[in-house]
């Protein structure tokens, strides 16, 4: 990776959904670019998208990958983003330091459904984009059903800016017209496109297609506005102005198309980007920052832990320099390197604008803001894109038992690279959950646990943290304990009445001692061995909302104790807990489900399948065509219920949760679960 001189930069997020060809775009723009002298296959692995062994395996993007590249004097680094939903934090995040977008679709016009919520992101973030239609050597639809089909899912006006040409018998792809200069041209294996004469059997569509670019333009421009009143045909100087201008602004969405495995309209694509895209100071600007300034502010988009480098922190410089030594946020920088995927190059410093990897920067996370330690101008923390809530979850046991200590250390590590991500000890079952967006991702997470960090993990769906209370009271519930060994013996006896209370309310004690039957001093172990035995009620669960009151008692002078009555008290609750009809409770949630209109029907149908409550459902105020449907599900329904939703809302629904209250299982439920459970189910 040769140091080039250079006149601009620019930064360019590569995103869209699974399958579109992403990665294969990317590997197109460094070849043409001549960024690497041969390309790789996503099938052999050798793509410099998808270095990390997990995107091998599976053959999809895992995690953003950087490449950087010079074309016609712009230095571009290109951020290629997973397409996969479950890594949607990844995307999110890059796209934060990014200037531009590329949205990668194919060409079919009943999948672009699944672009909604990347332009939804885009949309509310104000990141400029364009949009490429790949693979139209494989077009299912015809390029304006396609178009019509993205207008739908955009809140911004899609502009084409290339019309493309079919073969005579309409089955192949094999150029454009460039709606800016009305060329047309002819891909060519291998080399750039041919000029060509136009068409003549397209001349009408492609006149229609500009003149809807021009309109769109024009509700942006006054002066281009005029000229098409007046039927003046405007310079292409004047076009391409509105066009940086307008796709700067994230006003308009241009639209290109092409076949990236084979380099169709790459070239076209990256002469476009020279062009139109905006420079790092426009962006710097629509952040309210100073690109000219001279404090130093980056913000990190990423991270990585690297088996050679350590901790690589992936961030974008938005004003100032940062040279390797200088000490950002109180870590100092320990590297600068520029990437080329798995490729790094050792830099001396990083100016406005650029994307580089800083290295030791170990306390530092995904989202900080940096600026010098020293700084004299108080910097405000730069937005950063919001954590997703995960949705899915595996309890994590190590494989030895001795890994068992290793396990906090690597998993704040695993967390730092993928915020998405989140682990905790459950306080009802005692298990670790491991938390994250999908049954993939939980893979890819464990995968790199085992590789990285020699952590091999047993995984199992976490046990649901039942809990059981009763229906009835029971009074005077007598309980003794008396144990004589020699010496002082141990003696302790208590009358307790347990009762039922309302669901939420939880345990209450309390006493009505009368005389000194039982002595004060000897009370609040009375009060520990019934909250001891409330950790594991007559069906073996944690109980709650439960009212015990100390009514009657007796002591011996000598062989009374605390521990001795918090023995009677358990005995009295064994015995009274099984009089008062006890019942198992499950917990609730509130969940609220997001999901194109289209598919509201479906959505219902899948909360009624899981003995859900459907409590309504509204049109999603922020989403043109999308409805919020709101439900109670029994946390026992909700293991895979991510993976039904996306399966039957194109992959895009979504939804959030939390507990709400418990309620009683169903009779005929409780007695299998209890049957199959059993009194250990939930033992840590």
């Amino acid at each position: 990776m040769s140091e080039k001189v250079v006149s601009g930069v620019r930064n360019v997020a590569i995103v869209g959904p699974y399958l579109s060809g992403k990665t294969t775009l990317l590997e197109s723009l460094l070849f043409v670019s001549g960024a690497i002298s041969r390309k790789g296959s996503i099938i052999d692995g050798n793509t410099v998208g998808d270095g990390a062994a997990e995107a091998r395996e599976r053959q999809m993007s895992v995690e953003v990958s950087a490449a950087s590249t010079v074309y016609q004097d712009i230095r571009f680094t290109f951020l290629d983003c997973p397409g996969s939903i479950e890594f949607a934090q990844e995307t999110d995040n890059a796209l934060i330091g990014a200037g531009a977008a590329i949205v990668v679709c194919e060409a079919e016009a009943s999948r672009v459904l699944t672009l909604a919520p990347l332009f939804k992101f885009l949309d509310d973030w104000e990141i400029p984009h364009l949009v490429f239609i790949n693979k139209m050597d494989r077009a299912k639809d015809s390029f304006m059903d396609v178009l019509n089909a993205l207008k739908a899912v955009s809140s911004r006006p899609l502009v084409p800016h290339q019309y493309p040409i079919r073969s005579g018998d309409g089955d192949d792809t094999i150029g454009f017209i460039d709606l800016v200069t009305e060329q047309a041209y002819h891909y060519h294996s291998g080399a750039p496109a041919d000029p060509v004469p136009m068409p003549p059997e397209l001349q009408a569509e492609e006149q229609a297609a500009r003149q809807e670019m021009l309109e769109e333009l024009a509700n942006f421009d006054d002066h281009l506005l005029e000229e098409l009143l007046e039927e003046i045909d405007p310079p292409q100087e004047e076009i391409v102005k509105d066009l940086k201008m307008e796709l700067g602004a994230d006003l308009i969405v241009p639209v290109f198309v092409g076949i990236a495995d084979k380099d169709y309209g790459v070239r076209h694509l990256l002469d476009a980007l020279v062009r139109e895209a905006p420079s790092p100071e426009t962006t710097a600007q629509r952040r309210g920052l100073k690109p000219n300034g001279e404090e130093t502010i980056a913000q990190v988009i990423k991270t990585y832990y690297t088996p050679q480098g350590g901790k690589l922190s992936l961030v974008r410089v938005w004003q100032g320099q940062i040279t390797d030594g200088m000490s950002l946020n109180g870590v100092r920088v320990g590297g600068i390197y520029r990437m080329l995927g798995q490729q790094t190059q050792t830099l001396q410093a990083a100016s406005t604008g650029e994307i580089v990897a800083l290295g030791r920067m170990e306390s530092i996370k995904t989202g900080d803001t940096l600026n010098l330690t020293n700084s004299k101008q108080t910097v405000s923390a730069l937005p950063k894109a919001e954590i997703l809530p995960p949705v899915y979850a595996l309890a994590v046991v190590a494989e030895k038992r001795n890994d068992e200590v290793k396990l906090s250390a690597a998993m704040t590590k695993l967390l730092d690279e993928d915020p998405s991500l989140a682990w905790l000890q459950d306080p009802d079952t005692h298990e670790v959950i491991l938390w994250g967006q999908g049954e993939i991702h939980l893979k890819v997470a464990l995968d790199r646990l085992r590789r990285k960090y020699n952590l091999p993990m047993n995984t199992h769906p976490p046990r649901v943290p039942y809990k059981e209370t009763i229906r009835q009271s029971a009074t005077k519930v007598h309980g003794r304990y008396k144990h004589q060994s020699g010496g002082h013996g141990a003696f302790g006896d208590v009358y307790l009445d347990i009762k039922p209370r309302a669901r939420g309310e939880g345990f209450n004690f309390s006493e009505s001692i009368v005389g000194g039957v039982v002595p004060r001093q000897y009370i609040p172990g009375v009060e520990i061995g019934v909250r001891e035995y409330l950790d594991q009620g007559p069906l073996g669960f944690p109980v709650v909302d439960v009212e015990v009151t100390l009514t009657d008692g007796s002591y011996h002078s000598v062989d009374s104790s605390e521990q001795a009555f918090k023995q009677a008290a358990r005995a009295a609750m064994q015995e009274g807990m099984a009089k008062c009809s006890p019942t198992l409770l499950e917990p609730i949630a509130y969940v609220e489900i997001s999901a194109p209109s289209d598919y509201t029907s479906n959505v219902l149908q899948l909360i009624s399948g899981r003995r859900g409550q459907i409590l309504g459902y509204e049109t999603l105020s922020a989403w043109k065509g999308w409805d919020k449907i709101s439900a109670y599900l029994p946390q026992a329904e909700m293991q895979d219920l991510i993976v039904d939703l996306r399966s039957q809302t194109m992959g895009v629904g979504y939804y959030n949760w939390k507990f709400d209250h418990l309620q009683e299982v169903p009779d005929k439920l409780a007695e299998r679960l209890l049957a199959t459970v059993g009194s250990n189910s939930n033992k840590g």
